[in-house]
């Protein structure tokens, strides 16, 4: 499934939040959304989810336009993985995986044994099998997190939407989790703050800075040192590991260290001799 921005804008309480944006993530990509705090990653995705209206341009599925379109048929087509929020529900975690299966069946009845079967195995790739009987009260951040990407594998969606889904995870389970987004085949739009576990899954990088679009392409065209200095305010090194993917060597904040270096200069200039 092809999911489109057409010079997209969304704005709250007379602020706005982003701006002309204008992307395509292509059927069957795997792209990574990046940018700073507050650039205007989560917006986008929630408006290209069809959980805010835009202000101002279109959100198409396949060319058609899903202004007006009812939950249950936007959730038969792409499945949404918010930031993890706390909870004090106790439903056991084959519960929560279960509530993927929602928009598919009636209102009333109960799941069937081939929505059993998806459940299961939704549960068996974000390696939960072993929890799924535990309590939502019982888990781990991280546990909880594997639990809602659970959740919308169970919706077996043409497209997955997630935003920062490896926050809480460990190391192995943030680069099994993105070793199986990108192999599902699927459209995956992925919200990271982790820019070299980006550029080594994504096929393409949309760069988000104050709720703009600043560059959208390949991650080695994207990812750049000037761009890293101007979007970022960091000093980086790009590079390439052993392995031949893409490094990024940070040497820290230009100028939080050069008002740090003059400061400590002045101070020794002020000191009275010894």
């Amino acid at each position: 499934m092809r999911i489109a921005a057409e010079n997209l804008g969304w704005a709250a309480n007379g602020r706005t939040i982003i701006r002309g944006i204008t992307v395509e993530i292509g059927s069957g990509q795997t792209v990574g959304l990046i940018g700073p705090n507050g650039s205007g990653k989560s917006s986008l995705l929630r408006c290209l989810a069809g959980l805010r209206a835009p202000t101002a341009g279109a959100v198409r599925y396949n060319d058609e336009d899903i202004t007006g379109w009812p939950t249950r048929r936007i959730a038969q087509h792409l499945a949404f993985v918010e930031q993890a929020s706390e909870s004090d529900s106790d439903l056991r975690v084959v519960d929560v995986v279960s509530l993927g299966r929602t928009p598919f069946r009636d209102r009333w009845r109960g799941l069937s044994p081939a929505d059993h079967a998806i459940v299961d195995a939704a549960l068996d790739h974000l390696d939960l099998a072993g929890l799924r009987d535990r309590h939502w009260n019982t888990l781990s951040g991280g546990e909880r997190q594997r639990a809602h990407i659970a959740r919308a594998f169970a919706q077996r969606p043409w497209a997955i939407l997630l935003d920062e889904p490896t926050n809480h995870l460990d190391i192995r389970h943030q680069f099994e989790l993105m070793d199986l987004l990108a192999g599902t085949g699927q459209t995956v739009l992925v919200a990271l703050h982790d820019l070299a576990l980006a550029a080594r899954y994504c096929d393409r990088l949309i760069l988000l800075s104050e709720g703009e679009l600043v560059a959208d392409g390949p991650p080695d065209e994207v990812l750049t040192r000037d761009r890293l200095r101007e979007v970022y305010e960091i000093d980086a090194e790009i590079g390439q590991d052993s392995l031949g993917h893409l490094s990024i060597t940070y040497h820290g904040v230009p100028d939080i260290e050069e008002a740090a270096t003059g400061a400590a200069t002045m101070s020794r200039m002020d000191s009275p001799s010894p």
